[in-house]
């Protein structure tokens, strides 16, 4: 075991606070990592509150965890002392299952062993995130950064970048398309500049008009308020697809009808019961679907950081000491940040 250093929350009403813990001994096909950068993402916030109903205690979030490597056991062939790697949302699968066997392991039939607040599959332990000083984990987790992309900026791709590659990878994005992102933060952002890079059309949806400039700053084509009637009228069958990070409760009815016939439909964002229904006439009618998608597996995690360093892309980021992590929270929630928190793990040894 190794002694380390973290912030976790010890009830779903205590604040983050400093941790001392102990990390498992490497096994032989781990990769010892010193976390040099962490991103902060919304479901931190829900789990460490225990808004999903499955939180374990103590409870250390992170699951944009950008390092360096400090040791490799004796199977690991692919990572050495002193690689830059990242390690994004899971940490183990059971690399067996139909779904793991064609590197979904999100999808995992068993289900994966999640970065922080899950059982190890071999000891039990609770697995603990990325707001720490160090981490060890399974080779076949853990992704390499590519050289010359910043770091920092690098961390949020692990989650919110992928998050909003891998649907529109999957569902064939592509030159011609007319996208429209529903949302602008941390996952909606990072689908506009991703979605331009894939050659699309992009239309961002947004319910206040005082975000048009940023939205096209970002990348998009085009704006729409979708509390303007008269747009929304407007943009009727006009999509091809529609990628909705809205993370809470909203309408899908008014954004199904400006789908084209055979339109697509993707939630990334929401994962409570969808409220008010959704009227099956706008799906029967017009051959349209209704579509989730879950971050995406290990290879297309290393697929989208080589996409993005190749097409210059990066997340835009504040950073964060690590003692500041609680407000941080608080202007999650109110939005005030553009776009993701990252937390300089430096900060930790004050």
């Amino acid at each position: 075991m190794s002694k380390a250093l973290g912030y976790a929350a010890l009830t779903p009403t205590s604040p983050l606070a400093p941790l001392a813990f102990e990390r498992r001994d490497p096994r032989a096909n781990d990769v010892s990592i010193d976390i040099l950068y962490c991103g902060v993402c919304h479901s931190d916030i829900h789990q460490a509150r225990n808004e999903w109903g499955i939180a374990v205690y103590p409870l250390m979030p992170g699951h944009e965890i950008v390092g360096k490597v400090t040791a490799v056991g004796p199977a690991v062939r692919n990572y050495k002392v002193g690689d830059l790697v990242g390690v994004g949302c899971m940490v183990d699968s059971c690399q067996q299952c139909a779904a793991c066997r064609k590197d979904l392991e999100q999808y995992c039939q068993e289900g994966p062993t999640m970065t922080y607040a899950t059982p190890d599959r071999l000891d039990g332990t609770n697995t603990m995130g990325g707001y720490s000083d160090h981490i060890v984990v399974r080779e076949e987790f853990v992704v390499r950064i590519p050289e010359g992309m910043d770091l920092a900026a690098a961390a949020p791709i692990l989650c919110a970048g992928i998050t909003t590659y891998s649907p529109l990878k999957h569902h064939g994005v592509g030159p011609g398309h007319k996208v429209g992102i529903l949302g602008m933060g941390g996952l909606g952002h990072m689908g506009i500049k991703l979605a331009k890079a894939m050659g699309a059309e992009v239309t961002v949806f947004t319910r206040s008009a005082a975000k048009a400039g940023e939205a096209r700053k970002q990348g998009a084509d085009h704006v729409i308020v979708s509390t303007d009637a008269e747009q929304m009228a407007a943009a009727a069958g006009h999509f091809d697809f529609l990628l909705d990070t809205i993370p809470v409760q909203h309408d899908l009815n008014p954004y199904l009808q400006t789908l084209t016939f055979d339109g697509v439909h993707i939630l990334v964002g929401l994962i409570e019961p969808i409220a008010p229904p959704v009227h099956a006439a706008n799906l029967v009618l017009q051959r349209r679907v209704l579509a989730g998608s879950l971050i995406g597996g290990i290879a297309e995690t290393q697929e989208v950081l080589d996409f993005c360093a190749e097409h210059g892309i990066s997340c835009d980021i504040e950073m964060l000491d690590i003692q500041n992590i609680n407000a941080a929270y608080e202007r999650m929630i109110v939005g005030d940040v553009k776009y993701r928190f990252v937390i300089d793990m430096a900060s930790l040894k004050a």
